[in-house]
């Protein structure tokens, strides 16, 4: 397959390399490539290619496991399925949020709304939901929460597509160029802008905040705290076959609860993984998940935002998996089966150079025990790594925003400076999100077949 890919700088121009993609890259003792200076964007372009990949058709606990192809296509797919997100400590997770597009095209951001109002009352987000799913957005909402009368106006525009469903628009290209671009500035953006591989798209349709989280108020809205930590009689299984299976997590993240908890403010420790996940839990549209397992719905779309606040301090130790800190995107369909087993879509067939896994995204990723370079890679049929990094923040915290992009086939990670997490963005807000810092000059295009 052919990649392309396009690293932007403020500076003078270089030659990308194909191992490296940049000229000066250098290799680890570990085999992997980092150039020689951190940015603040690293982008993807060109992901409308279709593919397929192997589906857990069946699978029990006696070790039974089968698959069966999935095709796909259209704007980012397969990422356009349900994702959840997940964070590998040492990290201190402080910030979450994930908009969706809402019903009305144009609105205005609200000042306040229901999810800054509700601490530590997981469980009865379910409720909320169904009632708000009778408003539309825009109307007001007057209710009793934590004994206090209190009224917001709803933004809230109903759940997202269901985890199996793809209404992605089919394409028919047979070729395209993934395209990974970096920008170091952190100056904003213009209102529209361009790459080497054609306009970067407009997104259109504000955004609402569909799940939200904030470690220091013990906010949570939308979402469900889960980590492979399943015993039974608590909730979710153990065997010596699959291992543990996805369980709601306690809220030191550390040990299965019997209900939903919300995570407190606190350092996830180098052995300490957690994910989220939607609080709507799965149907037959979710596929195959394994039995006796705490299943839900990930975040699904074509066009979504997710943005994360973290912290990633150095815990001084060393070892496999130690002080590698991480935030990463699975398509959900992984951790409801075996996230760390043969039985799961992550890995791809070896017979068919055409078939991969269904979907990862490491958004920031620390490869080697201590070190400051956080990566980005997508794994997939028509996967794509960059060697530009992000700084990992040791010392305080980091806003990191992902953009999936239906109208221009972009994924963007991107640094921000200054976000507030609000209950609604404005289309103009996701489109700065995309695009390339003002002051960003295109030095290089190559394409290399692999």
């Amino acid at each position: 397959m052919k990649y392309t890919s396009a690293i932007l700088f403020g500076g003078a121009a270089s030659v990308v390399s194909a191992s490296g993609y940049c000229s000066d890259a250098v290799q680890d003792l570990l085999g992997n490539f980092f150039c020689p200076g951190a940015v603040k964007q690293i982008k993807y372009d060109g992901l409308d290619i279709p593919g397929k990949y192997r589906a857990v058709a069946t699978m029990d606990n006696s070790g039974a496991c089968t698959f069966e192809d999935k095709a796909y296509s259209g704007p980012i797919a397969p990422y356009d399925e349900d994702l959840s997100l997940h964070f590998r400590g040492p990290l201190r997770l402080k910030n979450v949020a994930v908009y969706t597009p809402g019903k009305n095209s144009k609105r205005e951001t609200p000042k306040s709304a229901a999810h800054a109002k509700r601490h530590g009352h997981q469980h009865l987000h379910k409720k909320h939901h169904e009632q708000k799913q009778e408003r539309d957005v825009g109307d007001v909402v007057t209710a009793v929460i934590d004994g206090q009368l209190v009224s917001w106006i709803n933004t809230w525009a109903g759940p997202t597509a269901d985890a199996g469903a793809d209404d992605s628009p089919a394409v028919t290209t047979t070729s395209a160029s993934p395209v990974a671009t970096a920008t170091t500035s952190s100056k904003k953006a213009a209102a529209t802008t361009s790459s080497a591989s054609g306009s970067a798209g407009t997104i259109t349709g504000d955004f609402v905040r569909s799940a939200y989280y904030n470690a220091e108020s013990a906010t949570a809205d939308g979402l469900v705290f889960l980590a492979n930590v399943g015993s039974a009689g608590v909730s979710g299984t153990w065997d010596t076959v699959w291992g543990s299976s996805l369980a709601y997590v306690d809220e030191d993240g550390s040990k299965a609860a019997a209900s939903p908890t919300v995570l407190k403010d606190k350092l996830l420790s180098d052995e300490q993984e957690i994910a989220i996940f939607s609080d709507n839990e799965c149907d037959s549209s979710c596929g195959t998940y394994r039995p006796d397992s705490v299943a839900y719905k990930g975040f699904a779309g074509s066009s979504k935002v997710f943005v994360a606040e973290f912290q990633m301090p150095d815990s001084g130790k060393t070892g496999a998996n130690l002080n590698m800190p991480a935030f990463w995107l699975l398509n959900g369909a992984i951790p409801r089966t075996a996230q760390y087993a043969a039985c799961s879509c992550w890995k791809g067939d070896n017979e068919s150079p055409l078939q991969g896994g269904c979907g990862e995204l490491d958004v920031v990723e620390i490869l080697s025990s201590g070190d400051t370079r956080a990566k980005s890679t997508f794994h997939f049929a028509n996967g794509v790594g960059d060697s530009h990094y992000i700084d990992r923040p040791v010392d305080s915290p980091i806003k990191v925003a992902v953009v999936m992009d239906a109208d221009s086939s972009t994924v963007s990670i991107k640094v921000l400076d200054d976000f507030e997490f609000p209950t609604s963005l404005t289309s103009d807000e996701v489109q700065d999100m995309v695009n390339d810092e003002k002051d960003s000059l295109l030095t290089s295009l190559m394409s290399f077949v692999q």
